[in-house]
């Protein structure tokens, strides 16, 4: 189902790549002095095929923007965007530009193995197949309504199994904890609003357990999840974070609208920013419904 999964994707791209192409020496090239026209405009356009209609209800966006409230860690240096030029040009004509400048561990993004794993992947070392996988959701919102602290335990991954079969090859899991109804609060959502306070941050996470055997018995892509990390708000160690990346898988934290999923049967697109050598970066992340 993985391989299926990516083949079809990878052949509506090529279809949507083969459209823009013929499309642009359409419009781009001027025809040759003499040369007939290259459309009758007496004849209709052709219709488009198929493969090239998006259905847009079926496409969630699971990014936050990036501004002023986009949550970072406490130590981390916040986003900063500010205009350059914005206006009128002298020419007359609009123009706009700006800058910005954020760590790599903050908004909607991945972390790379490289991370907590030494010798992993880095940024631009993770292989594009892996950013394009089945979506596994395995929902703890329940449990997270009860317990701020509470982990994805080893028994939450069985009974997701039990119900909706093993995790196949390839996956990508994602943990729905429910955390996304505070963004972007910091003081809901990390526990402190303090700036540099690390000892009191309060948000569920995955425990050793599941990350073990995540990471072991299960062959995954990468693990998301909706909270500021993979390892609960108190975690001194970041075992899921040395376990996961230590075994060569990505993470994806502050993952957005994780309640639109389904259990399975979603695919998921990870795209982030390809810092070579990075720890990791800012991601547009989007999921196409069954």
């Amino acid at each position: 189902m993985h391989h299926t999964h990516k083949l079809l994707l990878a052949l509506i791209a090529a279809v949507l790549v083969l459209t823009a192409v013929l499309l642009w020496n359409r419009t781009s090239h001027a025809p040759e002095p003499g040369s007939a026209p290259m459309i009758d405009p007496g004849k209709p356009e052709p219709a488009k095929t198929d493969l090239t209609k998006l259905d847009e209800t079926k496409v969630i966006d699971l990014t936050y923007a990036f501004d002023e409230k986009t949550i970072y860690w406490p130590t981390a240096k916040p986003f900063e965007w500010q205009k350059e030029s914005w206006g009128q040009s002298v020419g007359g004509y609009w123009y706009t530009a700006a800058r910005y400048a954020a760590s790599e561990h903050g908004g909607t993004h991945l972390d790379s193995p490289i991370h907590f794993g030494q010798g992993k992947a880095a940024m631009d070392e993770i292989p594009l197949s892996h950013l394009i996988s089945p979506a596994m959701v395995i929902d703890i919102s329940a449990a997270c309504a009860k317990d701020a602290d509470y982990r994805l335990t080893l028994a939450d991954v069985t009974a997701w199994e039990t119900q909706h079969g093993s995790i196949p090859d390839g996956s990508l899991v994602l943990v729905h904890t429910g955390w996304g109804k505070f963004w972007p609060d910091k003081k809901k959502y990390l526990g402190t609003d303090v700036p540099g306070d690390t000892a009191n941050l309060h948000f569920p996470g995955i425990s050793r357990e599941a990350a073990e055997f995540l990471a072991r018995q299960r062959k995954l892509d990468g693990i998301g999840i909706d909270t500021a990390s993979m390892d609960y708000g108190p975690s001194k160690d970041f075992i899921a974070h040395q376990v996961l990346n230590g075994a060569n898988i990505y993470g994806l934290e502050n993952v957005a609208n994780l309640e639109r999923l389904p259990a399975k049967g979603a695919t998921v697109i990870a795209l982030p920013m390809k810092i070579k050598g990075g720890t990791g970066g800012p991601a547009r992340i989007i999921a196409l419904l069954p």
